[in-house]
């Protein structure tokens, strides 16, 4: 059997990457890995590099889709695979060694986007969309990028109405529909994320069920919402 692959979708600053780690921690008997999408950026070309400023990191062209693939297909046949990190400072893959990230038992893709390539959407048994006030996210994003990365605040909300607002209304809001659970404010929903991770147990065991009995069918569960 292949591992088992929770996909977990949301705007920028929504809580994403907080929900995962709440759930590697509650999983902590399980062999779990996350990949980032932040980790298949395309490396910027020398005239995208001048005007970086200009330049989508929320658009999906920002993204190939066909390294998440190739990853992924090693993962999920049992084969260790080399995980780009990506450099924001030069905007490329190649200038820290990549991660190596053995195959697990489970498999969380963390990414803005990472619902929207059907192809990527199919290798998943489970999404999760982080559902979280765009005036939490932006004020979130504010104190990240003014606090960590230097930047004055009204570069960051001049970033934010020309290239993430958009983007989030245009490509990733849209691939909501495609969660089989929805969790409202993120990491602050404590209740949703203990019921979710119940819920990953359960499927988790019935997944232990087919390796078993590998005629067995398990008819999957109808759209949620934790509130």
């Amino acid at each position: 059997m292949q591992p088992f692959v929770i996909g977990v979708a949301g705007g920028a600053a929504s809580g994403k990457t907080t929900v995962c780690d709440m759930i590697i921690q509650q999983l902590h008997d399980q062999c779990v890995v996350l990949v980032n999408q932040d980790s298949f950026y395309h490396n910027l070309k020398p005239e995208e590099h001048a005007r970086v400023h200009e330049y989508n990191f929320d658009h999906p062209d920002a993204f190939d889709n066909e390294k998440v693939l190739a990853s992924m297909d090693k993962l999920r046949n049992g084969e260790a695979v080399d995980i780009p990190n990506y450099d924001f400072k030069s905007y490329k893959n190649n200038v820290f060694p990549p991660r190596r990230v053995n195959p697990s038992d489970v498999i969380i893709l963390e990414g803005i986007l990472i619902f929207h390539d059907p192809r990527v959407r199919e290798l998943m048994n489970m999404k999760i969309f982080v559902d979280t006030d765009a005036d939490v996210r932006l004020a979130r994003r504010i104190r990240r990028d003014t606090l960590k990365k230097n930047r004055d605040i009204g570069t960051v909300l001049d970033q934010y109405s020309k290239f993430v607002k958009p983007a989030f209304d245009d490509f990733i809001l849209p691939t909501k529909k495609y969660a089989d659970i929805i969790i409202p404010r993120g990491g602050d929903n404590h209740v949703a994320i203990d019921l979710f991770v119940q819920h990953i147990r359960t499927k988790l065991g019935q997944h232990d069920f087919c390796k078993i009995y590998p005629n067995l069918y398990v008819i999957h569960s109808t759209f949620q919402e934790f509130f």
